[in-house]
């Protein structure tokens, strides 16, 4: 029980921190992979505010138990607080042995265990970025436990101890940079060690700090500060702005500010809700003794193919027939699961005045979708236009949920596998229906693609080339941080940990699942991505990057989160100003 209590309190403090320092901070980021290896290691970072275990720890994947003083554990609250995510006091001014044994325990058990080297927070010559020197701490743990150090350099977080910073759209920027794991050097004797292991260390946090500088070019107000100087900054030399103009504009910021604010708060309350409840019935599925064995052999077969090998559907001669004027068509599905109710393909149709030759619109709904009723109101807006609509059930979903389960429970969990194979039912099946319309006359398609069903329609639009316009909102484009990252996947995460189910092994699956990993064979003019400017579940810079990738795309931003209806109103008024 304390187990669970203790691996709920991380993962909350988690998701508070991401939606925290999300919501105030632009955080920068150097090579995070050097912090999400495996095994134990020691994270030591420069300390330039009490905002800093917090920022790092938002952006390391792993769990990190901190060293925090000992003074904070005085307080019953905080030390509740404390100890409920793992930290465990240090005394900054003698060596305790309770401290140290604690921190080599953790450090063998393969945890991650954050410290500051400086002992308290420092800025300008007493710093380790400029020299000073490191108290001798963590090279000690680290030959002891015989663990690598990974140093940690963090620049900007000091500039959060002015209130101003905390108002809505101003986004601090910060800077993080990961350096490479130093040695332990068991092999030499402890003094001998201890001064190696120190001497790399400050050169790793010198070159760090010189390499964020240099990257970022940073200004000297950017560089770290004692938070009595930070808190003593007006807002007006803060931004150089002049009074005059800051009167003129007070009003309009006021209430720019107001709405994004109540914005950003409510799209990341519905994300954290929605996350929270993804979460809860992936409890329900947990992989097996043998998952690690059969997930090796389903890549090894895989990783032969390409996606247009994966994704080629066989051809159903009756499907053609069965779309008739009727208004849905049922097929056996090109890939057969263990579950009956999923095998069984369907489409809902709606056909506008035109009839098949008119051009045709699939479709495809978010996971764990709600209800239809909205989508079928849009139907009935594109057979306004001119177009017929095609609203898909994706595996899972809707006629396809075998009982005892949720509306797209099963479509994304642990099971890695079964997670693959509907992406790749999904994408043949549609195209099946698209060569049993062109059979019918219809040669112009289009696609209306939200979250999973957005996924789905980018890996179609690396297939298929008879698209007239794809719009993709909030598609799933980065599977690495849908698994490893995302807020709606910590118990997924879990359990392939558990598995021994790591990332590299996953990645060997991302040529023929990750969008992010392939070129449309549709023009990319003809791709609208959607980005919400406060999903937490897609992020936006994900969704930039693809943009930037499929050159030629068209990127639309609107302000909402993941789940939200705008998305889609302000997707049909887009379209409709291409002309569709």
């Amino acid at each position: 029980m304390q187990r669970f209590f203790h691996s709920v309190a991380n993962h909350a403090a988690a998701l508070l921190m991401k939606l925290l320092f999300g919501y105030s901070s632009q955080i920068h980021v150097i090579t995070r992979e050097r912090a999400n290896c495996v095994g134990g290691f020691l994270l030591a970072a420069n300390h330039i505010s009490h905002f800093d275990p917090f920022i790092i720890s938002s952006v390391v994947r792993r769990k990190i138990d901190w060293m925090t003083m000992a003074e904070f554990f005085r307080f019953r609250f905080f030390r509740f607080l404390l100890r409920a995510v793992d930290a465990f006091p240090a005394d900054r001014h003698h060596a305790d042995r309770k401290t140290i044994r604690t921190a080599i325990e953790r450090l063998k058990s393969g945890h991650v265990v954050g410290l500051f080297p400086e002992g308290g927070i420092r800025d300008g010559a007493r710093s380790l970025l400029q020299g000073a020197p490191l108290r001798p701490g963590a090279a000690t743990l680290a030959h002891i436990a015989a663990v690598p150090i990974v140093p940690c350099v963090i620049v900007g977080s000091d500039r959060l101890y002015s209130a101003k910073r905390w108002l809505p759209l101003r986004r601090t920027p910060i800077w993080i940079a990961f350096g490479n794991p130093i040695p332990p050097l068991p092999e030499l004797p402890k003094l001998e060690a201890r001064k190696q292991i120190e001497a790399h260390l400050a050169a790793a946090f010198e070159n760090l700090y010189a390499e964020v500088r240099e990257k970022f070019r940073l200004t000297v107000d950017d560089l770290p500060h004692s938070p009595q100087e930070r808190m003593k900054k007006s807002a007006l030399n803060e931004n150089d702005v002049g009074i005059a103009e800051i009167s003129s504009n007070v009003g309009l910021f006021r209430e720019r500010a107001r709405r994004s604010a109540i914005r950003r708060f409510s799209a990341n309350a519905v994300d954290s809700v929605i996350c929270t409840s993804m979460n809860l019935l992936q409890s329900r599925h947990r992989l097996h003794a043998r998952s690690r064995e059969e997930m090796q052999r389903y890549l090894a077969e895989c990783e032969k193919l390409t996606a247009h090998e994966y994704y080629a559907a066989p051809s159903n001669g009756d499907l053609a027939g069965a779309i008739g004027n009727g208004t849905s068509v049922t097929w056996p599905s090109p890939i057969e699961t263990k579950f009956p109710v999923n095998n069984i393909a369907r489409a809902d149709l709606f056909r506008s005045a035109r009839g098949w030759s008119a051009p045709t619109i699939f479709i495809l709904h978010a996971l764990m979708s709600a209800t239809h009723i909205g989508y079928r109101r849009l139907a009935a807006r594109l057979n306004e236009l001119g177009w017929n609509a095609c609203f898909v059930h994706l595996p899972f979903h809707y006629s396809r949920v075998p009982r005892g389960y949720w509306n797209g429970e099963l479509a994304i969990t642990a099971d890695l596998i079964r997670n693959a194979e509907g992406l790749r039912q999904g994408v043949m099946e549609v195209r099946q229906l698209m060569a049993a319309l062109h059979e019918r006359n219809c040669h112009e398609f289009g696609l209306l693609g939200t979250s999973y069903g957005g996924w789905i329609g980018a890996l179609l639009a690396v297939v298929e080339r008879d698209f007239r316009f794809v719009a993709l909102m909030a598609p799933i484009v980065n599977v690495e941080h849908a698994i490893w990252e995302n807020p709606a996947a910590w118990f997924m995460r879990r359990e392939l940990r558990r598995a021994n189910i790591e990332s590299s092994l996953v990645a060997r699956h991302f040529h023929l699942s990750s969008p992010m990993h392939n070129q449309p064979l549709c023009d990319p003019a003809r791709i609208l991505f959607v980005a919400g400017e406060f999903d937490l579940i897609t992020r936006p810079e994900h969704i930039e990057a693809i943009h930037q990738k499929w050159r030629g795309s068209e990127l639309l931003r609107v302000p909402q989160g993941h789940f939200g209806y705008r998305m889609m109103r302000d997707t049909i008024t887009r379209l409709k100003a291409r002309a569709l």
